[in-house]
């Protein structure tokens, strides 16, 4: 073996093996090798005192992966480390370099955005050294992440005995909470519309009242509706009609956040299916004469398309649908962008959906061809539509009825699937005109408090923000849901949209991290750590400095909530303890929910709940790291969740919610 190439996940290995000759071996380190290790103070892994220096460890799933990677190692004559081009994959190959004795100062780390032949062959004739600075960056995250996990998870477990808290997972959380007090607090206000009915040339139409005397049309209660009403006569009179031809410009290709909020609106995908899916069009499928990756990275916050991408896509553009249709590439990247790679985009514009399909699952043909017409359909010329807008007036009262009619289909040509518009078409007539209303619609409304959160619309508002990156939303929301923070249903039996519903344990959590910590849990404090995270990978500024002001704000609000915040009285049975005879009452532990006597610790009194029925396992569209099955969520015996593998037990794969390794409790041996 002359070069040994290390990805993160199996399926790629297989797929990147076959591109290269019998010079090269493809491994995989199944995702992370190393994490922070459970020790020191505070069990942190972390010596804050010193420069808040970490101390690394190898999973202990991950030691025979290591075993092996470190043989190969020491018989390749180069190793080159092709992880994800994000900065958990530059973190992951620093911490392969570290392990395997690598020199980092060796040009060895390459980077595809795309997983085809010519992609990864290019990566191999130009590597690069590792960047530190992304990788510093994902370490300085990571530390932030454990010092909030574990501290701050202790106390709410202590205090009011939530599972956990996080520094984006709150944001999310707050955010919920917040629209449900809005709608709580909402007062509904009435007010009333008129629509008048009419027929000409046999096409029915109607125009809506819009202004009273010359001002907009506010009508507040019933008794001025009346007096309205009362004003209106039979005849209307048309006195303006304008036409003007307006342009509808094609959607950006998609990153990764827009992909899962227009997933989840238009074929209903969650964001784990999404990233799911994805993730297999990237890694690679077998499309019969060759495996390769069908789309481009699927993680990125940059609308760029490659040149070689938009000079195919327009020779498809002008043989498929004439040379009018061809439009002009734009890029629009919002300041928190961090463009390291480009849009999501098919990898070879030739592989059209129809001609992948008959190896593509139904989801994933769904996903691929979604796609596939969002990055062609952005190079493509503007719809247009006639727009006309009739104005009548009846008695001081101003009418407008509007339609719009499409002359031109432009980029709809492709992406009409996903297009919702209709032409309003109104009958042909001339100013000065007079005609008769055939009816008259008086309704009363009343406002309605903002919606609750949809998953597309809440990674919306967390992309705007600035709060988490492409990558994390999809974790984000599977934490608070996991944790039982909120739950995604539907408002009523007859809704087809599922919405995001605090649950009481979660507005309890929620207010009391505003109590004590609005400082540093609040959208704008995170939303400038994320951009000092950028600029730490940009070596733009000392991770250090940036993770000791944290530090000095969160530790003295951290002493203060365990000074006065109170202690949740635990939830009585009913019961009384058989042996003291004081109130049973239900408590959490580690490993799920029991019951005990509230007199402990001087009573040791406990016993299991008993009439529980057993949890099925749930899918989660994730995928197994080791061996490409699902992940499915189970309940340990002790009560706590974890991820398995649905391989299980040729796959003994398992980790918990935050992706770590389970600390289950395991039972010792009998000395023989």
């Amino acid at each position: 073996m002359k070069n040994l190439v290390i990805v993160e996940s199996p399926s790629k290995s297989k797929t990147i093996e076959k591109y290269l000759g019998k010079d090269y071996k493809v491994v995989s380190s199944k995702g992370h090798i190393r994490d922070l290790a459970i020790k020191g103070k505070d069990g942190l892994g972390v010596d804050v005192e010193n420069n808040f220096e970490p101390t690394y460890v190898v999973s202990k799933d991950k030691k025979e992966v290591v075993k092996e990677l470190k043989k190969d190692a020491k018989k390749a004559e180069k190793v080159f480390l092709a992880t994800d081009p994000d900065r958990e994959g530059e973190a992951i190959s620093w911490h392969l370099a570290q392990e395997l004795g690598l020199d980092i100062n060796d040009d060895n780390r390459i980077v595809f955005n795309e997983i085809t032949k010519s992609a990864v062959i290019k990566a191999l004739d130009n590597p690069r050294k590792i960047d530190m600075g992304l990788v510093k960056s994902q370490e300085t995250r990571r530390i932030l992440d454990r010092i909030i996990g574990f501290k701050l998870s202790k106390l709410l477990q202590v205090k009011i005995k939530s599972k956990s808290a996080g520094r984006v997972q709150s944001i999310a959380l707050r955010m919920i909470c917040d629209r449900e007090n809005e709608i709580n607090a909402f007062i509904p206000e009435e007010y009333w519309t008129f629509k008048a009915l009419f027929k000409e040339n046999k096409k029915e139409f109607e125009a809506v009242l819009t202004k009273i005397d010359g001002k907009k049309a506010k009508i507040e209660n019933e008794e001025t509706a009346n007096e309205i009403e009362s004003r209106i006569q039979d005849e209307f009179e048309l006195v303006d009609v304008t036409k003007t031809v307006k342009k509808r410009s094609a959607r950006l290709p998609f990153i990764t956040s827009t992909l899962q909020q227009e997933a989840s609106s238009k074929l209903s995908f969650g964001a784990k299916k999404t990233m799911m899916i994805a993730q297999m069009l990237y890694e690679g499928i077998d499309i019969g004469n060759e495996t390769q990756g069908l789309i481009t990275y699927m993680r990125t916050d940059s609308t760029r398309l490659s040149n070689e991408f938009i000079a195919s896509a327009y020779n498809v553009i002008e043989n498929e649908y004439g040379k009018e249709y061809k439009g002009f590439y734009r890029v629009k990247n919002d300041e928190n962008s961090q463009d390291a790679h480009e849009a999501i985009r098919p990898t070879n514009i030739e592989n059209t959906p129809e001609k992948v399909k008959p190896y593509l699952t139904n989801d994933q043909y769904k996903l691929y061809k979604f796609i596939y017409y969002r990055a062609l359909a952005s190079l493509m010329a503007d719809a247009k539509f006639e727009n006309t807008t009739y104005t009548f007036d009846n008695n001081g009262l101003t009418f407008s009825s509007n339609g719009s009619v499409q002359i031109f289909d432009g980029y709809l040509k492709a992406y009409k699937d996903y297009d919702n518009s209709k032409d309003v078409n109104l009958p042909l007539l001339e100013k000065g005109q007079i005609i008769n209303k055939i009816a008259l619609n008086k309704e009363q409304h009343f406002t309605e408090p903002p919606l609750r959160y949809t998953e597309a619309k809440l990674i919306k508002a967390l992309e705007e923000e600035g709060v988490g990156r492409p990558s994390t939303y999809a974790t984000i929301i599977d934490t608070i849901i996991n944790r039982g923070y909120v739950e995604l249903k539907k408002a009523t039996d007859t809704s087809k949209t599922k919405f995001f519903f605090p649950t009481e344990q979660g507005i309890l959590t929620d207010q009391k991290l505003k109590d004590y910590f609005l400082s540093v849990i609040n959208v704008k404090y995170t939303a400038e750590m994320e951009k000092e995270l950028d600029e730490i990978a940009m070596n733009k500024s000392d991770n250090v400095a940036a993770l000791r002001d944290f530090y000095n704000r969160f530790v003295p609000l951290l002493d203060d909530a365990y000074k006065n915040m109170e202690k949740k009285e635990a939830e009585k049975t009913g019961e009384k303890c058989p042996e003291c005879g004081n109130d049973l009452v239900y408590r959490q532990s580690r490993y799920g929910k029991f019951i005990s006597c509230s007199n402990y610790p001087e009573c040791k009194f406990t016993k299991n709940i008993n009439d529980k029925p057993k949890e099925e396992p749930e899918h989660t569209g994730l995928i197994c790291p080791e061996c490409g099955s699902e992940l499915l969520k189970r309940k340990s015996r002790y009560g706590n969740y974890f991820y398995g593998c649905s391989n299980y037990p040729k796959c003994k794969h398992i980790e918990n919610i935050d992706g770590e390794k389970p600390n289950f409790r395991r039972r010792k041996k009998k000395a023989e």
